[in-house]
């Protein structure tokens, strides 16, 4: 085998065409650059053999347990391959972005919202419309969060994964109120809804105009295991309504439960995160500085001199890079579950190619492959993860031959050793450079990646993610057969608590404690439903009688009431099981009865969906605590030995086939 010929299949191995668990792919080193025998015939060819059979061998059908999509804002094929030519030369490869062996384009185009235009394709996108398309599967307008073209929010992958019992995971450079994170997490018909000062631009969606509340607000009360990012300056503003009216968002978030870090040093003491102790991590107050200084571009700038890229004395510490935040991210959520969902983004492509700065867009480009090569790391080990890489919308940075006469345009010199000059074409000097209409590269590895292949629309990621889950889109229905448990009787003017179970599809109850009397209710709060459940308390009326308390589950509707009596003197619940639905004794003045949610006198919410009172967790009093305790104690631990068994079986892979390196 001539030296040429050896080159040519170890560029086809690097390029990770070939997949599987006991094959080893090292990605390209930094220093590399394109080959010296390059003008030879073949020279530059990366895929010189028939690659059939190691293609068919990439494809694995689903389902996944995990699912790891990674977004580059901004990333058309002109910044992925400038960011290639730079750092490691026109024939060298990106070790993450290039390495996935599955790839196909999609469409990104957004609707128009009204006119005469309404439900038409708005060609060239924004952020939020093509956030919303993958995050929802429904195509929606301009500005738009997770709301269809008539403002009707759209479950989100975040939401969906979580109300399926699946760990989640929210990642962005950006401030997380921003477009890419903010569509997993949030629903508003404006994107600058982002805290609640933000009057004006969050409208009828502000929580005191009756809204959802701000994006920042929303996205404490998405609760995903993990959150991490930039933005911490709208989470220092105070709520303007609600139960934690006067309190900033993040002394709202440490009551609810949250682990608040804001430097690397707590992130890194991080141990755990889940429904219990969720994390809302913030490393800066806006957005992350890049890994590269500026280089704005000017008109006749690639005449000049060409450039490097240089360091920016401003960007985070390693340990907060994106990759870093990846692998973070990834301990905390593989915990040897039903697994996890994970949106990692690379913000700062667009928001540098907005400023013509070609240096800072392909620092974020190598950012973001990084992050792509740790997932796929952890996807190869781990055998059941499904990796998706692509981008929002394209953008307008050119590779070209000559200096435009009157467009910006900067000239750097590459691995190479030669010039390559980019140009911005869309907007002078100082103004915001524009998003293009361009179809996207879009690539994947793992099981029910294939699905990525060929032609496909943006929306087709939601399917693709969602199906590979195997998600149970029918959020309604997971809390449809909810059970709800009270003690049967309670001392005038005590305290005491009501607990409701099986509430997978929703984050939130409203809770309201009707004394019996004839006074207004007594508004009990929001509270979060963590895993599927919910503890509220409540304090008994002053005088004897009956006292019913409701829980209404806020995503679903569906309505929960358990009716105490108030008796003169109870001191310990008495522990007779909540009758069941149908039972005769279950009337609205029974001790601990359940009161029919629907019209038809089925137990439940809307249309008389749910069971309420009936199944194993349907306890009351003094049994529903340890029962419950008992029901987490047994799922912590069999969590802990699924995990111990897994590392066990990595440990015993890498004892058995040596250190493989770095793979694919």
């Amino acid at each position: 085998m001539t030296p040429t010929t050896r080159r040519r299949r170890a560029a086809l191995i690097t390029g990770a065409v070939a997949i599987s668990a006991s094959l080893a792919l090292v990605p390209t080193v930094a220093s590399a650059a394109t080959p010296a025998e390059v003008a030879e015939n073949g020279g530059a060819a990366r895929s010189i053999d028939d690659s059939t059979q190691v293609l068919l061998d990439s494809v694995k059908g689903g389902p996944a347990k995990n699912v790891i999509l990674l977004i580059g804002d901004g990333m058309g094929d002109s910044e992925i391959t400038s960011a290639r030519n730079y750092a490691y030369g026109a024939g060298g490869q990106l070790p993450g972005i290039d390495a996935l062996p599955l790839t196909g384009q999609y469409t990104t185009y957004s609707l128009y919202r009204d006119g005469a235009n309404k439900g038409k394709p708005d060609y060239v996108p924004d952020s939020a419309a093509t956030g919303s398309a993958w995050a929802t599967g429904t195509k929606t307008y301009d500005n738009a969060i997770s709301v269809d073209i008539d403002g009707v929010p759209q479950d989100t992958l975040l939401e969906i994964a979580k109300a399926n019992g699946k760990k989640t995971g929210n990642v962005s450079t950006a401030e997380l109120q921003d477009a890419t994170p903010a569509v997993q997490a949030a629903h508003v018909a404006a994107r600058s809804c982002y805290g609640p000062d933000s009057v004006t631009q969050c409208g009828a969606d502000a929580l005191d105009q009756g809204g959802l509340g701000s994006i920042s607000e929303q996205i404490i009360g998405t609760r995903a295991d993990v959150t991490l990012g930039g933005g911490a300056a709208s989470f220092t503003q105070t709520a303007r309504a609600g139960q934690w009216q006067g309190e900033t968002l993040f002394d709202q978030a440490a009551d609810r439960g949250y682990q608040i870090v804001r430097d690397a040093a707590g992130l890194g003491a991080l141990a755990a995160a889940d429904q219990t102790a969720p994390v809302l991590g913030t490393f800066t107050d806006g957005n992350f500085p890049t890994r590269f200084a500026a280089t704005t571009a000017t008109v006749g700038g690639a005449d000049l001199a060409p450039q490097t890229c240089t360091p920016n004395p401003q960007r985070l510490s390693t340990d907060l890079s994106l990759r870093s935040l990846t692998e973070k991210s990834i301990d905390l959520l593989d915990t040897g579950d039903a697994g996890f969902f994970l949106q990692v983004e690379g913000a700062s492509i667009d928001k540098r190619d907005h400023s013509a700065d070609a240096c800072g867009q392909i620092g974020e480009v190598l950012d973001l492959d990084e992050a792509v090569r740790a997932a796929l790391d952890f996807a190869i080990a781990d055998g059941d993860t499904m990796v998706i890489v692509t981008a929002d919308h394209a953008h307008t940075s050119q590779i070209v031959d000559s200096t435009p006469p009157a467009t910006l345009s900067t000239a750097l010199t590459t691995v190479d050793g030669t010039t390559m000059k980019i140009a911005y074409g869309t907007a002078a000097a100082g103004g915001s450079q524009q998003h293009t209409g361009s179809q996207l590269r879009v690539a994947g590895y793992g099981p029910g990646a294939g699905n990525v292949v060929g032609l496909i629309d943006q929306t087709d990621n939601f399917f693709t993610i969602a199906n590979a889950l195997e998600l149970d889109r029918d959020l309604d229905g997971l809390s449809a057969d909810a059970t709800i448990s009270g003690p049967t009787e309670v001392a005038p003017d005590s305290e005491f608590t009501v607990s409701a179970a099986g509430l997978g599809g929703d984050r939130q109850v409203r809770a309201v404690l009707d004394a019996g009397d004839g006074s207004d209710p007594v508004d009990l709060g929001l509270v979060d439903v963590v895993d599927g459940t919910v503890t509220v308390s409540a304090t008994a009326p002053a005088e004897a009688g009956t006292a019913m308390v409701t829980l209404t589950g806020v995503q679903s509707g569906l309505s929960l009431s358990a009716v105490v009596a108030v008796v003169d003197g109870a001191v310990v619940p008495d522990p007779t099981a909540t009758p069941s639905p149908g039972d005769p004794s279950a009337t609205p003045t029974d001790p601990a009865g359940v009161v029919p949610g629907g019209d038809d006198g089925s137990a439940g919410g809307a249309g008389g969906a749910g069971t309420a009172g009936s199944g194993p967790l349907a306890f009351t009093g003094s049994e529903a605590l340890p029962a419950l305790l008992l029901a987490l104690m047994l799922v912590a631990s069999g969590a802990v030995l699924v995990a111990r068994r897994r590392r066990q079986q990595q440990q015993q892979l890498a004892s058995a086939n040596g250190d493989l390196g770095p793979q694919l």
